[in-house]
């Protein structure tokens, strides 16, 4: 009688919590730098392969046959990509992200990252850069971003694309590139930069320590004057010669203030 109720409560548990057991695709698994949603199972996998990626960092479009997107980040070496099939009723967006928090909690770097309309046609980020149709879906329920990994992983990008369907199923694409040669100076676009700010209210730049650089300087004003109704603080060991250094670039005074706190390199904060 006893052996009978066991059965009974472990048949119980199995149909109250069916994912628990799915199974992954054969010979699948989860890449070291980026952590697995819960109840997520891996719907398609390519083992790390030698090859040439090319990652846009803007929208993309298709004009006469040929793909156009405003840059680029291109690099050879071992490239492994993985997609997950969420839990049912969960969207992709809380999935992305979850991840993206966790990756940069870890030190990476964004490098571009876009949403819904933003990014350009689904269908063509499907098949014509992850070569994926379980990833078609409605423009507006997209969402993509590149990242660089920190050290000792810097010549690594991670890309993840996350769509949700119009049959409510949700899927998060992870591809993460070992690079075979060095990547050099990789930026963000500035476009990204404003993303950022608005979605997590901060950015840090811990190698920006030293006297204001003319390239960041750019971006960052950029930035800033896409939506000039944002006011931000300075804080860092420059934050005043970065400061004036953005007012020379164009963004107007009212807009800056200098913080007074502690800092590691450039932390720009945004005042809501």
């Amino acid at each position: 009688m006893s052996v009978r109720n066991g059965c009974i409560r472990v048949l119980g548990l199995s149909l109250l919590s069916p994912l628990v057991f799915a199974a992954d695709l054969p010979g699948s698994q989860d890449l070291p730098a980026v952590a697995r949603q819960v109840d997520s199972q891996i719907v398609d996998y390519r083992p790390a392969e030698e090859k040439e990626r090319i990652y846009p960092l803007g929208a993309i479009r298709k004009i006469s046959g040929q793909l156009r997107y405003e840059g680029q980040a291109i690099a050879r070496g071992q490239a492994t990509a993985i997609t997950y099939e969420l839990p049912a009723e969960h969207s992709s967006s809380a999935a992305f992200t979850t991840t993206r928090e966790a990756l940069q909690e870890k030190g990476a770097q964004l490098l571009f990252w876009c949403k819904a309309r933003d990014c350009g046609e689904s269908s063509l980020w499907a098949n014509e850069i992850f070569g994926n149709a379980k990833l078609v879906g409605a423009d507006s329920q997209q969402e993509y971003l590149l990242l660089r990994l920190a050290e000792p992983q810097a010549n690594s990008l991670v890309a993840l694309y996350g769509i949700t369907r119009g049959n409510r199923r949700a899927y998060l694409h992870v591809e993460q590139l070992d690079a075979s040669a060095p990547l050099g100076d990789l930026l963000p676009t500035s476009a990204t930069l404003l993303r950022e700010l608005k979605s997590t209210g901060e950015l840090d730049f811990p190698a920006l320590g030293s006297a204001p650089d003319a390239t960041w300087l750019t971006l960052i004003s950029r930035g800033l004057n896409l939506d000039t109704t944002l006011r931000v603080s300075l804080t860092g060991p420059n934050a005043e010669a970065w400061r004036q250094g953005l007012i020379d670039n164009g963004v107007r005074a009212a807009r800056l203030e200098t913080g007074t706190g502690d800092a590691k390199g450039l932390h720009v904060h945004l005042i809501r």
